[in-house]
């Protein structure tokens, strides 16, 4: 039930998205459906368009890897896929060189620092060849900070988080730890062009790896947001332990904890398998609990090994923590779930 269209695109669009057309008036003039006068010649122009025939149009060769955006998405995605499409019309035509798929990108982000927490421009260089992605200290600095290879990244917008609407995480693993790296750039533009480069090149990398995987099943193992974020108190493994307010990330089958969100490492990590595997999640915590607790909206986590324990502020936020769960439970493992299981020693300390 969109109220909004764009006078000269000829399609209908949402309220949140109208203002993101209201920035563009030299391509996009929005008006409301219900407050504004239309004219008979608008009308017939929004008519003859629509939004199927301008999806084709403008729409017509997008690149298997580039990241759709929803209405739930950040502002900074969605409005560069409204400007790639309308303003600099970059899937017009095919084969359109674009700053994101030849494979290579180089240049500045703001990193965060591990220890100080100030960002500070850093050289980050994005290789296809190579299959990695490194960053250097020093403009000029020979060797890398890091070099990382390119199937073990993830990349997930945190504008909250990271308080700028440019805010991008790069996440990846090291000795099968999960380590965050923290950056942004000032122009939207060329953040949302990183994001689409990693995924291009990872795209490409998976290609060759896996030569007869279907381009769809490729797609969907690229970037993935983090299946739900948020705080929760813990105890230890005794169950005795006073419960600790900490951040939490569940990234898909990861479970992992920090002191605070913007930590570079996790402080532990648990490993979230099947229902059929012995994994399940409860409402409530077990009888008798003995950890002093604050919050009072409690989760258990059943594994083969032992019990986790954790309390919500809220109720919604239990509800949702368990919904989250349970779509991971609910989901039969993989053979490289199963191996990564195998790998991963970590579990929550006290």
């Amino acid at each position: 039930d969109p109220d909004w269209a764009s006078s000269t695109l000829g399609v209908f669009i949402c309220l949140s998205c109208s203002g993101i057309h209201r920035n563009i008036p030299s391509i996009s003039k929005v008006k409301s459906l219900k407050m504004d006068y239309w004219d008979d010649a608008q009308v017939q122009f929004l008519a003859k368009h629509g939004n199927a025939m301008t999806k084709a149009i403008y729409e017509a060769h997008i690149p298997i890897y580039y990241y759709q955006p929803s209405y739930n998405d950040c502002q900074v995605l969605r409005e560069q896929w409204i400007r790639a499409k309308y303003e600099r019309k970059e899937f017009t035509e095919v084969g359109k060189q674009l700053p994101y798929s030849d494979g290579v990108k180089e240049g500045i982000l703001w990193k965060r620092g591990r220890d100080n927490g100030q960002f500070l421009p850093r050289k980050f260089l994005l290789s296809e060849r190579e299959g990695c992605l490194k960053y250097f200290t020093k403009q000029d600095a020979k060797e890398p900070k890091i070099n990382v290879k390119i199937d073990v990244i993830n990349a997930t917008f945190q504008p909250e988080k990271i308080g700028n609407p440019n805010g991008l995480q790069i996440t990846y693993l090291k000795d099968n730890k999960t380590r965050n790296i923290f950056v942004y750039h000032e122009s939207g533009k060329e953040v949302v062009d990183w994001f689409n480069a990693i995924r291009s090149v990872q795209f490409h990398y998976l290609k060759v790896a896996f030569p007869i995987a279907s381009d769809n099943e490729i797609k969907n193992r690229l970037t993935r947001n983090f299946l739900k974020e948020g705080y929760m108190e813990k105890t230890g493994p005794k169950q005795r332990e006073a419960f600790k307010k900490r951040w939490f990330t569940l990234d898909h089958r990861r479970l992992m904890y920090f002191k605070d969100p913007l930590d570079a490492f996790a402080k532990g990590e648990v490993f979230v398998g099947s229902g059929e595997n012995g994994y399940s999640v409860q409402k409530g915590l077990p009888s008798g609990t003995q950890g002093n607790f604050s919050w009072h909206y409690g989760i258990t986590i059943v594994t083969p090994d032992r019990e986790y324990l954790f309390t919500c502020e809220t109720e919604t936020d239990q509800l949702e923590w368990i919904r989250a769960f349970t779509s991971v439970i609910d989901q039969a493992m993989t053979p490289q779930e199963y191996a990564s299981k195998c790998l991963d020693a970590v579990s929550f300390p006290s």
